[in-house]
């Protein structure tokens, strides 16, 4: 069997960005931008004061002490959105307030608090330099600034830069579908009492939680059973309206395990049948239509670890983020696991920063039906093949999610 990183990255491969739209600023939160961010002004468009208080000549202060104070005729004031109506010239000063812009003439600014003032005039009492408390043009961003790049998610710093920017309508991937498909002949629906020998389906809305988290919008297709046939319809019917499907059930080996058969039945691209990893070993991947077919297990931790690990990467691809890879992280167990692990193994837990250090508390019990304890987990650890039992204090190469 492949690898995870292998299946994962075979998959990531055939797959390209769903196509590009302009969306509303105010409902883009979580989109993927589709262009760079170029800057096209320079953010502030004009040099302008920090402070409350006096901008003139830093010259006119160059031998000002507490002993030798000088003072300066005050000829105008300035508020934010205001310009100047003069210069500033030797032995005088502009009353300003924060934001508004320098005026001419003047290089330097000294907030009230540092000052002695009247109606007229204002004393200082130390020298300034050049540019002292003036916040210059472009000095946030300078026009033709790479801000963010294709394929970077559009968070509240992007979010303002691009209102700075008069960009209201950016253009960004279109938001991701993804059908879930629910197999079984033991599943009901969430809000039913199941009967002997029955289960809530508890993976729909797993997976529409985690699509959601990731800024893509999960479609129910409903529940198939354990029926080829009805399987295969709900995947067509998936693939027409959706740019991919998910399944949860039916991967594995047994007389009722229908998954893999619907989808040859569907005519799906075989990519891949099982995986060198625990939990989420069972699982079946293919494509049709150019669009990716993910079969998970139906045990609810090995479908959410199997999802983490493969599908979502290849979604991120499809959604068109530029890094759909999580990045990796070193984590210090501080519980032991004592489990050997003959394959690879992805254990869940959450990040621990105390002594600012990034540790890894394990839940309770990390089973392949265990799906409480996948509940506030925002971290996985590798544990490579082979490993014996692991103390704590062993330290692992993760993934945040």
């Amino acid at each position: 069997m492949l690898s995870y990183t292998e299946a994962r990255d075979l998959l990531i491969s055939r797959l390209s960005p769903v196509p590009a739209e302009t969306a509303p600023l105010s409902a883009c939160a979580g989109r993927v931008l589709a262009r760079d961010l170029i800057a096209q002004e320079n953010v502030p468009p004009f040099d302008r004061s920090p402070y409350d208080g006096y901008a003139f000549r830093a010259a006119d202060t160059a031998e000002a002490s507490r002993e030798a104070p000088v003072t300066l005729r005050v000829i105008q004031e300035i508020a934010a959105g205001q310009t100047a109506a003069a210069a500033v010239t030797p032995g005088t000063a502009a009353k300003i307030l924060t934001g508004a812009p320098i005026p001419p003439g003047a290089d330097a600014v000294c907030m009230f608090e540092k000052t002695e003032f009247t109606a007229d005039t204002v004393t200082l009492f130390a020298p300034f330099r050049p540019g002292e408390n003036v916040i210059y043009a472009g000095e946030d961003v300078k026009r033709g600034d790479v801000l963010a790049r294709q394929g970077d998610l559009i968070d509240p710093g992007t979010a303002g830069t691009l209102a700075a920017q008069g960009e209201t309508a950016p253009r960004v991937y279109r938001q991701l579908r993804v059908g879930l498909i629910s197999t079984g002949n033991e599943v009901v629906e969430a809000d039913q009492t199941p009967g002997p020998g029955m289960i809530r389906n508890s993976n729909r809305h797993t997976l529409e939680a985690a699509l959601a988290r990731y800024g893509m919008q999960p479609v129910y297709l409903g529940l198939a059973g354990d029926d080829v046939n009805r399987i295969a319809s709900l995947i067509r019917q998936g693939a027409a309206q959706c740019d991919a499907v998910v399944l949860t059930g039916g991967v594995s080996v047994g007389d009722y395990d229908l998954t893999p058969a619907a989808m040859d039945a569907c005519g799906c691209e075989t990519l891949l049948r099982g995986v060198d990893l625990k939990p989420g070993m069972a699982c079946a991947y293919g494509l049709l239509e150019g669009k990716p077919i993910c079969g998970l297990s139906g045990n609810p931790a090995s479908s959410l670890t199997n999802f983490y690990a493969i599908a979502l990467p290849a979604l991120k691809r499809l959604a068109g983020w530029r890094q759909p890879i999580p990045s990796e992280i070193t984590v210090t167990l501080l519980d032991g696991f004592n489990k050997k692990s003959p394959g690879t193994r992805l254990l869940r837990g959450k990040l621990d920063l105390t002594d600012g250090k990034a540790g890894m508390r394990l839940p309770g019990d990390q089973g392949n039906v265990v799906l409480s304890g996948a509940i506030g987990c925002n971290v996985m650890a590798i544990v490579p093949a082979g490993s014996g039992k692991l103390a704590a204090g062993t330290v692992l190469k993760g993934f945040m999610l």
